[in-house]
């Protein structure tokens, strides 16, 4: 699997449009049934690989500053789909 990190480099939303910061990203794979959440804090990045495929768990892994991986194994805790996140068409 190849990640690529993910910098909170500040980028405009539109021309001419203020600056923001991506600091999380989920993505649903409906025929896999698997959710992959990106997360970035403090430069470092952590993904989480969720869904009910994984039978041994939800896995996590945790990124170093430099992008290497720093941190990995099963997620401690459940996964919990965000309550503000809405479906896109």
């Amino acid at each position: 699997m190849l990640v690529r990190v993910l910098h909170v480099d500040c980028m405009p939303i539109k021309p001419n449009g203020s600056l923001c910061s991506i600091k999380e990203q989920i993505v649903e794979d409906l025929a896999s049934g698997l959710i992959l959440q990106f997360e970035c804090e403090n430069g470092k990045t952590r993904l989480v690989i969720a869904g009910r495929a994984l039978p041994f768990g939800n896995r996590e892994i945790i990124f170093d500053m430099d992008g290497r991986e720093a941190a990995a194994g099963t997620l401690v805790g459940e996964f919990r789909r965000p309550s503000w996140l809405k479906e896109v068409s």
